[in-house]
C-alpha cells in the first residue's frame, strides 16, 4: 500500500501519524528547541556537577587513566550547559545571535558529554538538537532588541549569585572523596577562590580537587565573559521620536487629533514610530521585555490605519516581539481585530465630560459643590490659561513644583502621559493652578502655587488631563477644585470635551455593587477592591464619577491568552509601577534642562500617580 502524506492517499493514515512524518510545524519550532535546549543545558550541567549522574562502566575505566582531560570536560560540559539554558529563551524568540551561539555550543556540549560522562546518548541528543537547529535555521532571523550597557551589571549580579550558588553545589556534591569536615564557611570561601581559579581550602582524594577546581574556574570565566561582552557590545537604544517624527505626527494630529483624546500622548519622546505606506497614519510604541507596545488609537487617517497597523505588525515579527495595543478605543480595536486577527479585551473605561452638560447644581453634584465652596473660602484661587499664556518665571515654578511634589522615586505613565509639562511645542495645553498667599511660607519657592493639573490638546475643542499634582501642606480637594474650575473655565478656551481619567476594570466595579449582582460577579468586585490597596483601582472610578461623565470603553489587544501576563507585566514596566533603574539620589541626569516626565496623583494621595494606571 503506497502512502502519500501530503497527497490524496493521505486520508489511510491516522492523524497522529501524518503529524509524526511530518514533523513539527515551522512556527513551533522555535518553542520546541528553546525548550530542548533547556532540557539539554539541564543535563550538561548534571553531568558536570554531579558524580552519580556520569557514573558508567566506560567512566569507571576512564578514571585510572593519566591526565586532566576528564576534569576539563567536566568544566567544558557545565560551561556549554550554563550558556544554552542562558540562550534557550532567545531561541523560543527566534534570535538569529542565540541560533549562532547555539550551533557552536551543541557540538562541544556533545563532546564533553562524550569525553567526560562517557554517555553515546547525551552526545546524539545534543547533535539531534543541532541538526534540528540547522533545518530550521530559516525560522531563527529575529533582529535584536533595544539594550544598553545597564545589562552588564545585571548579568554580573545574577551570573555572579548564581554562580556562587552552583559552587556550593559542586563543592559540596563529594562528600565521600572531601578530606576532612569543612564548614559552610569553607565551602563558600572555596568557591569564592575557585570562582577566580585559586585554589580553597577544601582538600578531596584523587582527580577531585582538579575536577571541582576547573569547574568554579569556569563558572567565574563565564561570568567575567559575558559581563565583558554585554559591556563592550554596540548598544541598540530604544526607539525615539525624532524632530522629522515629531513634526509628522503633529501634522496628523493637526488634521486628525479630534478622532482620539490619547493622541496627543503619541508625542511622547521615548516611543517609536512606524508610518503607514502613504505617511498618512502612524503607530508609536515601545518596547519593554520583549513587548512592543501601543497604545491609544493608530494616529492619522482611519483608511490608513491598516497600512501603518501593517507596518507594525512586521516590526514586531522581525525582531520577535509580542504585539500588543493598551487602551485603544471600540473603533480602534475593531480595526487592529480585522486587520491582525488579534484579540481584543475590554480594559476599562475613560471618563469624558462634555463641557455643555457640566454643572455643580443638582443633588448628584452636592459633595463637589461643598468641597468646592469650602475650599474658596479657605482663599484659594484659581487659575486656567494656555501654556504659550505663561511667563518663563511661572513655568519655571510650576515645573519645580510638580518634580518636588511628586510623590513616587519614579517617574510614571506612558499610554496617557505626556512625559513633559510647559515645553515651547505644546503651547495649546492647558495648565489650571490653585493659588493661596500662605504667610507661614512666604519664602517657598513656588510662591503661592498650591496645586497644578495639566490638560493635553484633544484636537482643536478638546483636552485631556495629563497630570495632577499639589503641596502636601495644601488642603484636600485641590484636584477637584482645579478640574470645575477647568470645566467652568472651558467655554473661553473654545473647549467643548474633558478627558478626565481612565479607571480599569470601572464596569465591573460598578454592576459589582449594584443590588442583583451575582456571586461570581461580587467576588471578582471585591478582588479589585483588594487590589485597590496598591493600585488605586476603586478610588479613581469613584474619584471620577464625581462629575458625572460618560464613560468610554478602552480595549487591550493581545495575540494570545498566555501572552497577557507578559503584556500585564510589561505595561506595569512602561507606567513606572515595577521599575528597574536605580534609585534617584544615584540615577544620572542626561538631559537636567529638560521638563521630566509627569504623571497623575490619586485624589487625596499625592504619593501615587494614576492617570496611566
Amino acid at each position: 500500500m503506497s502512502v502519500t502524506v501530503d497527497g490524496d492517499k493521505s486520508g489511510s493514515v491516522p492523524d497522529h501519524v501524518r503529524r509524526i512524518l511530518r514533523g513539527p510545524r515551522p512556527e513551533k519550532v522555535p518553542a520546541l528547541v528553546g525548550t530542548a535546549c533547556t532540557l539539554i543545558g539541564l543535563i550538561d550541567v548534571a553531568a558536570g556537577v554531579f558524580p552519580r549522574f556520569r557514573a558508567s562502566r566506560m567512566h569507571a575505566v576512564a578514571e585510572i587513566l593519566p591526565g586532566t582531560l576528564g576534569p576539563l570536560s567536566a568544566a567544558l560540559s557545565l560551561s556549554a550547559g550554563v550558556l544554552l539554558l542562558l540562550l534557550a529563551h532567545g531561541l523560543k524568540r527566534n534570535k538569529r545571535r542565540a541560533w549562532r551561539a547555539a550551533v557552536v555550543l551543541l557540538p562541544l556540549g556533545a563532546a564533553a558529554q562524550f569525553v567526560w560522562r562517557h554517555s553515546l546518548t547525551g552526545a546524539l541528543l545534543s547533535l539531534a538538537l543541532l541538526a534540528l537547529l540547522v533545518r530550521h535555521r530559516d525560522q531563527f532571523a529575529a533582529l535584536p532588541d533595544p539594550r544598553s550597557r545597564w545589562r552588564a551589571l545585571a548579568n554580573f549580579v545574577l551570573m555572579g549569585a548564581g554562580s556562587i550558588a552552583l559552587g556550593l553545589v559542586i563543592v559540596s556534591a563529594h562528600p565521600r572523596r572531601v578530606i576532612g569536615s569543612p564548614s559552610l564557611t569553607d565551602r563558600l570561601e572555596h568557591v569564592l577562590y575557585g570562582l577566580f581559579g585559586v585554589e580553597g581550602p577544601v582538600d578531596y582524594a584523587g582527580n577531585v580537587s582538579w575536577t571541582v577546581g576547573y569547574s568554579l574556574g569556569a563558572l567565574g570565566m563565564l561570568t567575567a565573559l559575558t559581563t565583558i561582552y554585554l559591556a563592550f557590545r554596540p548598544e541598540h537604544p530604544a526607539a525615539r521620536l525624532t524632530e522629522d517624527d515629531e513634526t509628522r505626527l503633529r501634522a496628523l494630529l493637526d488634521k486628525h487629533g479630534a478622532r482620539d483624546s490619547l493622541g496627543h500622548f503619541a508625542l511622547r519622546r521615548d516611543k517609536g514610530v512606524v508610518f503607514s505606506p502613504s505617511g498618512k497614519a502612524a503607530v508609536c510604541y515601545r518596547v519593554v521585555s520583549g513587548v512592543m507596545l501601543a497604545s491609544g488609537d493608530p494616529i492619522g487617517d482611519v483608511e490608513a490605519w491598516p497600512g501603518a497597523i501593517e507596518r507594525f505588525m512586521d516590526e514586531a515579527k522581525a525582531h520577535s516581539w509580542t504585539p500588543a495595543v493598551m487602551g485603544c478605543s471600540e473603533t480602534g480595536g475593531q480595526v487592529w481585530t480585522r486587520e491582525t486577527g488579534l484579540d481584543a479585551l475590554e480594559l476599562g473605561d475613560e471618563a469624558v465630560v462634555d463641557v455643555a452638560d457640566f454643572s455643580l447644581s443638582g443633588r448628584a453634584m452636592r459633595n463637589v459643590r461643598q468641597m468646592v465652596k469650602r475650599i474658596e473660602r479657605n482663599g484659594y484661587t484659581t487659575k486656567v490659561r494656555r501654556v504659550a499664556d505663561l511667563t518663563d518665571g511661572e513655568l519655571a515654578r510650576i515645573r519645580r513644583a510638580a518634580e518636588d511634589w511628586r510623590g513616587t522615586d519614579t517617574e510614571r505613565g506612558f499610554s496617557m502621559a505626556l512625559g513633559r509639562i510647559g515645553d515651547a511645542d505644546d503651547g495649546d495645553a492647558v495648565i489650571a493652578t490653585a493659588h493661596k498667599d500662605d504667610p507661614d511660607h512666604a519664602d517657598s519657592p513656588y510662591g503661592d502655587l498650591k496645586a497644578i493639573i495639566h490638560f493635553v490638546p484633544w484636537g482643536k475643542d478638546g483636552m485631556s488631563l495629563e497630570l495632577m499634582r499639589r503641596d502636601r501642606s495644601a488642603d484636600p480637594g485641590m484636584n477637584e477644585l482645579l478640574i470645575v474650575a477647568s470645566l467652568q473655565d472651558a467655554p473661553r478656551l473654545g473647549i467643548k470635551r474633558v478627558s478626565l481619567n481612565f479607571a480599569m476594570f470601572r464596569a465591573a466595579l460598578a454592576r459589582g455593587e449594584k443590588i442583583g449582582a451575582g456571586p461570581v460577579l461580587r467576588l471578582w468586585r471585591g478582588l479589585l477592591v483588594f487590589l485597590s490597596r496598591w493600585f488605586q483601582i476603586e478610588s479613581l472610578y469613584k474619584f471620577n464619577a464625581k462629575f458625572q461623565p460618560r464613560w468610554e470603553p478602552r480595549f487591550v489587544i493581545y495575540r494570545k491568552s498566555r501572552d497577557l501576563p507578559r503584556i500585564g507585566f510589561a505595561a506595569m514596566q512602561a507606567e513606572g509601577f515595577v521599575n528597574f533603574t536605580l534609585p534617584r539620589p544615584f540615577r544620572r541626569r542626561s538631559h537636567p534642562p529638560a521638563p521630566r516626565p509627569c504623571a497623575h496623583i490619586v485624589p487625596g494621595q499625592q504619593e501615587h500617580e494614576v492617570r496611566a494606571a
